[in-house]
């Protein structure tokens, strides 16, 4: 073998172990060339601390437009107090006339077995009651009277005071009416 041969048969060997080793790059069109900041040194690196995530921002709350001060309004002068007639002096009532108002059961129209409820209930924390009535009711008034006094017997509640007046009324056509009233007080023995 000739020497020529050899040698290029060595070159052949070369370049194609090169190839396979080193891919050829592909003619590219070189881009435009763009300055590239100066390579800073980097230093060593270091173990970084996990990073903690930030916390999103909050969106900033609307701003409330702050009312607008009202004007105040001019101080007007005040009327000088013209003297008031006197009322009249209502009666005060004591406290034992306090306590018996409430101590007092007016009948009315509803079923019986409510005002001997509301009696009894009042029995319970007062030492007496008084049962009020007028007109036709009087006899509803002296119904609960009975049904408290004969069917609680052991318990003791007795009629202690019966009294008895009339008034006299305006009825609608303008008449002079009188109106019989009875009241009934009931105690505990």
């Amino acid at each position: 073998m000739s020497t020529n041969k050899k040698l290029n048969d060595a070159e052949d060997i070369l370049s194609e172990f090169d190839s396979r080793t080193k891919p050829e790059p592909e003619p590219t069109p070189e881009p435009e060339p763009t300055p590239e900041p100066e390579p800073t040194p980097e230093p060593e690196p270091t173990p970084e601390p996990e990073p903690t995530p930030e916390p999103e921002p909050t969106p900033e709350p609307e701003p409330t437009p702050e009312p607008e001060p009202t004007p105040e309004p001019e101080p007007t002068p005040e009327p000088e107090p013209t003297p008031e007639p006197e009322p009249t002096p209502e009666p005060e009532l004591t406290s034992a006339q306090k306590q018996e108002e409430r101590n007092i059961i007016f009948i009315g129209s509803k079923p019986i077995m409510t005002y001997v409820s509301a009696t009894l209930t009042q029995l319970s924390t007062r030492p007496h009651v008084t049962i009020k009535a007028r007109g036709k009711k009087i006899t509803l008034a002296v119904d609960v009277s009975q049904m408290i006094v004969k069917r609680m017997d052991t318990v003791g509640y007795v009629i202690s005071d019966v009294r008895i007046s009339s008034d006299s009324l305006t009825s609608q056509d303008g008449r002079q009416r009188n109106v019989s009233n009875m009241e009934i007080d009931i105690t505990k023995e």
